[in-house]
C-alpha cells in the first residue's frame, strides 16, 4: 500500500482495476446482452415546453476533463452544465504537457493568463528518447516539460465556468439518457431530470454509452497497460530532466517495456516513473500486480537508485483501451462523445488530456456552430468526430510496438526499430520530430522518414514489413494515402472553402455552411496540419 491521500485505499483500487482488467481479458462482452440500454430513444414525445429555462444548451457528462469542454461552451454564450458522479476534483498526480498546450486554454477562454503560473507545478528540460543498445539518445526540450496539478487547473476552471454562469451538479448519479425529438433527458439517481438540447459524454471509455454504442462483442483493438509510482528519495541534482521515452530491456514474449519519468512538483527529490507496454487484450496478458512486480525489480536499475532509499508517495495504475474503429460516431440524436469516449486519442498514449486540448478549438467551433444552427441530429454530429486518417495511422506504430499473440521476433526487434527510427527523425529536424513526440502525425515527415530508415537499413525494414504482416500494412497504407490527400486538399483549397462557409451573404444555407467547414476541419485535423511547430 502507499502512502499520502487515499493511500490506505491504493490495494484494494488496484485490485478493483486488476479485476476489470481481467474481465475484458476473459470475455468481449463490453455490454452484456440483456442489459437494459444506458441511452434509449422516443420518437413521438416532446419534452419542452414555452419555457425553457429548465433546459439547458448543453449537459456534459463527466467533469474531470468535461468542464474544459463544457468552459469553452460556456464562454460562447450557451446554457451548459456539467454532471459529476462524485466531488469535481482534480486528482494529486501531475498532468505533464507543454507551455504551448497551456496556451490553447487561454486562446479558448477556458483560463486566463493570470491563471498559468499557479497550476505549473514544475517546469524542467529536456526530456529524453532512448533505446536499449539501439542508436544515440535524442534530447528535446519544451514538450511535456511542465507539471501541472490537475486539483489547482479544475480549480480555476470551475471558477471561470461558474462566473460565466455555468452550472456544477457534483455528486450526481446518472442512470441514463433518454432521447426525445427535441432534448435529451439526463435521468439522475434520487433527483429531478436534467434536460438539454445536446448531451456531451466525456466519461472516459468506461462510459455506459460507449459500451452501448460499441455494442456487445466489441473487444478493444489494444491495449495500453500502465504501471508506476511518485517517490522522494532520488538525487535532487540529478532529478532536473525527464524521459519522455525509455528502454532499458529488450523484449519478451509478453511485450516490450516502455518507461516515463518526470521531475514532480512536490519536492526537489520527488520523481514520478511510469512502466508500460502495448498489449493486445488477450487472456494470458498480465495482471497490473504481475507487472508491478517486474516494476519494482526493473525501475532501480533504471533510475541508478536504491529502492529502500525511496519513499513512496502514491502508486499509479491503469489500463487504456483503444478501437480501430474511431473517433467513435454517434449512434443517437443529441449524444455526442467527446475526449476518450471517442477514442479520438493517439492508440500510442495513455490519458487524453494532450489530446483533448489539440482538440478542443475544433470542438468548440464545431458545437458552437451545431447548436446555433440547431443540428444536432446524428448525421450532423457524426460530421464533428469524423473519419481522421492521421488518428488511424498511428495504429501501424502501436501494432509495430506491440508482441501479438505466438509471434517471436528477436528480442532486440522493437528497440532496434524505434532507434532507427528516432535517429532518422533527429536528422531530418524539429518539423519532423517534435509533431511526431505530441502524438500527431503528418504525411510529409512521415514519407520522409519511412524513405530515409529504407535507404538507410534495407534490411531492417525488410523485418518489419515481416514482423508487423502483409495485412496490417495494406491497411494503414490506405490511411496513409488519405492522409496525403487531406493534407493536399487543405493545402490547396482549405482556406478557400472556410472562407466560403464563413461567408452569409451567399446562397448556403445553415447546414451547408456547417457541413463546409467540418470538412474543412476534417482534412486540417485528418492530415495533422492542425499541428505547427
Amino acid at each position: 500500500e502507499a502512502g499520502g491521500a487515499g493511500g490506505a485505499n491504493t490495494l484494494a483500487a488496484l485490485r478493483r482495476t486488476d479485476a476489470a482488467w481481467a474481465s475484458l481479458r476473459a470475455s468481449t462482452n463490453t455490454f452484456p446482452k440483456g442489459m437494459p440500454p444506458f441511452v434509449t430513444t422516443t420518437a413521438s414525445s416532446s419534452i419542452t415546453t414555452s419555457d425553457t429555462n429548465d433546459v439547458y444548451d448543453v449537459v456534459v457528462c463527466g467533469g474531470t476533463l468535461g468542464i474544459l469542454v463544457a468552459t469553452a461552451l460556456q464562454t460562447r454564450g450557451h446554457k451548459c452544465a456539467v454532471i459529476e458522479r462524485g466531488p469535481l476534483r482534480g486528482r494529486q498526480q501531475e498532468w505533464n504537457v507543454s507551455r504551448k498546450e497551456l496556451a490553447e486554454l487561454v486562446k479558448l477562454g477556458i483560463l486566463t493568463q493570470e491563471d498559468l503560473e499557479p497550476i505549473i507545478s514544475i517546469e524542467f528540460n529536456p526530456v529524453r528518447c532512448a533505446f536499449h543498445d539501439a542508436g544515440e539518445s535524442v534530447l528535446v526540450n519544451d514538450i511535456l516539460n511542465l507539471g501541472v496539478s490537475p486539483a489547482e487547473l479544475l480549480i480555476r476552471v470551475r471558477r471561470r465556468f461558474e462566473s460565466a454562469g455555468g452550472t456544477v451538479l457534483e455528486h450526481t448519479a446518472l442512470e441514463g439518457i433518454e432521447v426525445h425529438p427535441d432534448a435529451a433527458v439526463c435521468k439522475i439517481a434520487n433527483s429531478d431530470d436534467v434536460k438539454a438540447r445536446l448531451v456531451l459524454d466525456c466519461m472516459g471509455f468506461g462510459s455506459p454509452a460507449v459500451r452501448q454504442a460499441r455494442g456487445a462483442d466489441a473487444r478493444p483493438d489494444g491495449v495500453c497497460l500502465v504501471v508506476g509510482s511518485c517517490a522522494s528519495g532520488f538525487d535532487p541534482a540529478k532529478n532536473t530532466s525527464g524521459d519522455l521515452i525509455y528502454t532499458c530491456t529488450d523484449a519478451t514474449e509478453q511485450g516490450q517495456y516502455f518507461w516515463e519519468a518526470f521531475p514532480a512538483g512536490s519536492g526537489a527529490d520527488h520523481r514520478t516513473t511510469y512502466m508500460f507496454s502495448y498489449l493486445d487484450a488477450s487472456e494470458h496478458r498480465p495482471s497490473l500486480e504481475e507487472m508491478f512486480e517486474d516494476y519494482w525489480r526493473i525501475m532501480p536499475a533504471y533510475q541508478n537508485v536504491e529502492l529502500e532509499h525511496l519513499k513512496v508517495q502514491r502508486v499509479l495504475f491503469g489500463f487504456f483501451p483503444t478501437y480501430r474503429d474511431s473517433p467513435l460516431q454517434p449512434q443517437w440524436n443529441r449524444i455526442l462523445q467527446v475526449g476518450d469516449a471517442s477514442g479520438i486519442q493517439s492508440p500510442l498514449s495513455f490519458g487524453g488530456f494532450g489530446a483533448l486540448i489539440r482538440h478542443l478549438p475544433r470542438l468548440q467551433s464545431a458545437i458552437d456552430d451545431a447548436l446555433t444552427s440547431d443540428l444536432l441530429e446524428r448525421d450532423d454530429l457524426a460530421l464533428i468526430n469524423a473519419y481522421q486518417p492521421s488518428l488511424s495511422g498511428a495504429w501501424l506504430f502501436q501494432r509495430a510496438m506491440s508482441i501479438p499473440k505466438g509471434a517471436h521476433p528477436p528480442p532486440t526487434f522493437i528497440n532496434n526499430l524505434l532507434g532507427t527510427n528516432f535517429g532518422v527523425m533527429e536528422k531530418l529536424g524539429d518539423g519532423v520530430l517534435r509533431p511526431f513526440l505530441q502524438d500527431v502525425i503528418q504525411f510529409g515527415p512521415l514519407a520522409r522518414t519511412l524513405l530515409n530508415m529504407a535507404v538507410s537499413n534495407p534490411p531492417l525494414t525488410a523485418r518489419i514489413v515481416y514482423e508487423v504482416g502483409p495485412s496490417p500494412i495494406l491497411d494503414w497504407v490506405r490511411h496513409f494515402a488519405a492522409m496525403g490527400a487531406f493534407s493536399a486538399l487543405d493545402g490547396s483549397v482549405g482556406a478557400g472553402m472556410k472562407q466560403l462557409a464563413s461567408d452569409e451573404t451567399n446562397m448556403l444555407s445553415a447546414r451547408q455552411r456547417f457541413v463546409l467547414r467540418r470538412v474543412e476541419e476534417q482534412w486540417r485535423y485528418g492530415s495533422g496540419l492542425d499541428y505547427h511547430c
